[in-house]
């Protein structure tokens, strides 16, 4: 091959021309060949055509020649197509398999089923309620008068309705009413569910789960409350926790008290239970007779004791969470930490 007369934009317009013709890979193969194939190849006969070059026209020549070369692969890596374009990704049998990403339950999730299975086994049914809910099964039928604070905008979600008597429950105290309306004495029953309050810290949520319990029959006693919450705080925070109830005040109860538990992070007293080593958890009392009454019962005949609790209370015991906000902001760090496995 006479490199004198070789022309560097000459034979890449004629590669160019070449590349428009090529169209499946195994053109564009011929053609890398036809152009980069060793033995036979345009650069391999241009190199040693270069060899036999007059000596003063080497420099140039061997400049153009390297820029031919590179031009040449790179349009030919570019626009080649793939021997595998279309086709399935082939699969390697001997590689390990991935183990995919087990979620968990939220720990709210978690605390709500460990309470429903101990109190199912206690021989408890389990009842739901609505969410919106009226006055009466709210407030009147749990013996809360028009002016008590807890009846007040400041407290309570009002739903703005011609009838003006809707409301977000602010506890799940109205499906117990409900629960009495439709069964008669001997039962026990709980009513988990979502309830909605104005308040909002690090403590308290607008929106958290709520727990509440009742036992309704002949010759119930505030010993057989004790009794009840003395085995769920064992079986929810450890063998050896114990209660202790202090005298306090509810609308639908009484007797009432609040129930404490020795603190399940430490012996002597630290920030959780602010040095005291009890935590309060519930409130409680016997049902007031003038709920029975609301209902239909007789309250003398039978008597009864009530109890709830807030089950994102529980959880933030159990799991040792310190700001209830955690449990509703989606932060995968702290979620992970509930996963299967």
């Amino acid at each position: 091959m006479d490199l004198s007369t070789w022309n560097l934009e000459q034979s890449l317009e004629s590669f160019r021309a070449r590349t428009a013709e090529a169209g499946s890979a195994d053109e564009w193969e011929a053609l890398r060949i036809e152009y980069l194939g060793k033995k036979n190849g345009m650069m391999t006969r241009l190199l040693t055509a270069l060899r036999e070059a007059p000596r003063e026209l080497k420099p140039r020549l061997g400049k153009d020649l390297n820029v031919f070369k590179k031009e040449v692969e790179r349009i030919i890596k570019e626009r080649k197509p793939s021997d595998r374009a279309g086709k399935a990704p082939k699969l390697d049998l001997s590689l390990p398999g991935v183990a995919p990403d087990l979620g968990g339950l939220h720990p709210v999730t978690l605390t709500m089923q460990a309470m429903t299975d101990f109190f199912v086994r206690m021989g408890y049914d389990v009842a739901e309620g609505p969410e919106i809910e009226t006055n009466f099964y709210n407030f009147e039928a749990l013996n809360t008068p028009a002016a008590h604070p807890a009846r007040d905008d400041a407290d309570t979600y009002y739903i703005e309705d011609p009838s003006n008597d809707l409301l977000l429950r602010t506890q799940t105290s109205g499906t117990q009413i409900r629960y009495m309306q439709t069964h008669q004495p001997p039962f026990r029953m709980v009513a988990p569910g979502r309830v909605f309050r104005r308040d909002d810290d690090i403590t308290h949520s607008p929106v958290f789960h709520q727990m509440e319990g009742l036992v309704v029959g002949e010759g119930i006693t505030f010993s057989h409350l004790k009794g009840s919450l003395q085995a769920f705080a064992a079986h929810i925070f450890g063998e050896g926790t114990r209660i202790r109830l202090r005298p306090s005040y509810f609308p639908f109860t009484e007797p009432s008290a609040e129930v404490d538990v020795t603190c399940p992070f430490c012996e002597s007293g630290c920030r959780t239970c602010k040095g005291t080593t009890w935590i309060e958890i519930l409130g409680c009392g016997m049902v007031d007779p003038n709920v029975f009454e609301a209902v239909g019962y007789d309250p003398e005949k039978v008597t009864g004791f009530a109890w709830g609790i807030g089950i994102e209370r529980v959880a933030m015991l159990k799991y040792s969470i310190p700001d209830i906000r955690y449990l509703y902001q989606n932060d995968r760090r702290f979620l992970d930490q509930f996963k299967v496995g």
